[in-house]
C-alpha cells in the first residue's frame, strides 16, 4: 500500500505478566480509514501520543472504569491531532483535538458522542494539550479540591510528587496556602519538588525512611495526602494521618506491574482511630468540573505561577519503549511522543 494509505498501528499482542515489555506488544499496517463518515463523526491524523499509568491497568483482563483493551486491539491512549475530514460541525477540518485515538497513526472518533473528545484552542500546543493542559492536570486539580477538599493551613503530602499528576497537585495546594511534603524518587527529582514546584520538603523513598521522615516533618499528621503510588508508602502515609484527616486516591503505580499484588496498606485501624477519610476517584466522573479547572490552570501557568516539565520522544517505532519509561522512572516529566513521517 502506497504510504499516504496505511495505517500504522500497535495492538496489544498479549497480556502483561507483571513487569510490562515491549513483546507485549506488535506492530501492524492497517488501511487507513476511509473518509465517507457517518453523520457527527470525524477522522483525525494523529500528531502526537500521551503515556500515562493508567494505560497499564487497562491491559489486564479485569474490570474497571474502562474495558480492558482486547488482545489485538489498538492499544487505547491519548493523542493531539488533526482533524483530516469531517462531518461535525463542532471539529471542522483543519482543526485540532484531544481524544483517546490509540496507538495508531489516523483514527475514526466522535461516535455515540465520544465524551473525552477535546477541542484543542490554537493558542495551546500539541504538548500542552496533552501535558499541562491535559488530563493529568486536570485530575490534580479535581483530586485535591473537590475529593480532597483542600483548604489554606493545611499539612499536605503528595506522593509519585515529580509525575504529571503529582508536580501540579504540589503546585496547587501551595497556591491554596497549604504547608506541602513530596515524595519522588532520586535526588533530582526531588530537588525539582522543591526548587521548581515550590514543596517545603522532598523525602526520596529511594534512600530514606519514608516512615521516619514524615514523623519528622509533620509531627502533627498529615491534613491531606494526595497518593498516586499505593503499597508502602499509602501505608507510610496513614500511618502519619491527622485526626479527621483525608486520603485521595489516585493512583497506584507501585502495584501496576505485581502480579502478586501490592503490600497493603495493613494498618486501616489507624484510620478508625484517627476518624479520617479516603477515597479513591475518577477524572471522568468530574467533567462538569471541567470548564472551571481549564480556567483557572490557563491563569497559573501563563501567569508562571505553575511550571512543568515535558519529555517528548520521537518515532511511531518507539511508542512501547516510550510507554515503559514510566514504569521505570526514566522519564523527565510528563512522557510524550512526537509522531514523525514513516521511519
Amino acid at each position: 500500500m502506497p504510504a499516504e494509505t496505511v495505517n500504522r498501528q500497535w495492538l496489544l499482542a498479549r497480556r502483561p505478566n507483571g513487569q510490562v515489555s515491549v513483546e507485549d506488544f506488535a506492530r501492524h499496517d492497517a488501511p487507513m480509514p476511509r473518509a465517507d463518515l457517518a453523520a457527527g463523526e470525524i477522522l483525525v491524523r494523529n500528531l502526537m501520543f500521551g503515556f500515562d499509568p493508567a494505560q497499564r491497568g487497562w491491559m489486564d483482563d479485569a474490570p474497571s472504569y474502562l474495558p480492558p483493551i482486547m488482545i489485538d486491539e489498538v492499544v487505547r491512549g491519548s493523542a493531539a491531532a488533526r482533524v483530516i475530514a469531517s462531518a461535525n460541525p463542532a471539529y471542522p477540518e483543519g482543526s485540532m483535538v484531544r481524544g483517546l485515538f490509540g496507538w495508531q497513526d489516523y483514527a475514526v472518533a466522535a461516535r455515540a458522542g465520544d465524551p473525552d473528545l477535546v477541542s484543542i484552542p490554537e493558542d495551546i500546543a500539541p504538548e500542552e494539550a496533552l501535558g499541562i493542559f491535559g488530563a493529568a492536570s486536570l485530575t490534580a486539580y479535581v483530586g485535591m479540591f473537590d475529593v480532597g477538599r483542600l483548604r489554606a493551613g493545611d499539612c499536605v503530602l503528595v506522593s509519585g510528587a515529580a509525575g504529571a499528576v503529582g508536580s501540579v497537585a504540589i503546585q496547587i495546594a501551595r497556591l491554596a496556602g497549604a504547608r506541602v511534603l513530596g515524595i519522588a524518587g532520586g535526588a533530582e527529582k526531588c530537588r525539582w519538588l522543591v526548587e521548581d514546584y515550590g514543596a517545603d520538603a522532598a523525602i526520596d523513598y529511594r534512600c530514606e525512611d519514608v516512615r521516619a521522615r514524615l514523623g519528622a516533618l509533620a509531627p502533627d499528621g498529615i491534613d491531606l495526602f494526595f497518593d498516586n503510588v499505593g503499597g508502602t508508602i499509602l501505608e507510610g502515609g496513614i500511618a502519619h494521618i491527622a485526626r479527621f484527616g483525608r486520603i485521595v486516591l489516585c493512583g497506584a503505580i507501585s502495584g501496576y506491574n505485581d502480579v502478586r499484588g501490592a503490600v497493603g496498606p495493613r494498618n486501616l485501624m489507624r484510620m478508625i482511630s484517627q476518624r479520617a477519610e479516603m477515597c479513591g476517584f475518577i477524572l471522568l466522573d468530574h467533567l462538569d468540573r471541567v470548564p472551571a479547572a481549564m480556567a483557572d490552570l490557563r491563569q497559573w501557568v501563563r501567569g508562571g505561577q505553575i511550571h512543568y516539565r515535558t519529555d517528548i520522544q520521537h518515532g511511531f517505532g518507539a511508542v512501547p519503549q516510550t510507554f515503559l519509561r514510566l514504569f521505570s522512572g526514566s522519564n523527565q516529566g510528563k512522557q510524550l511522543l512526537r509522531i514523525d513521517g514513516t521511519e
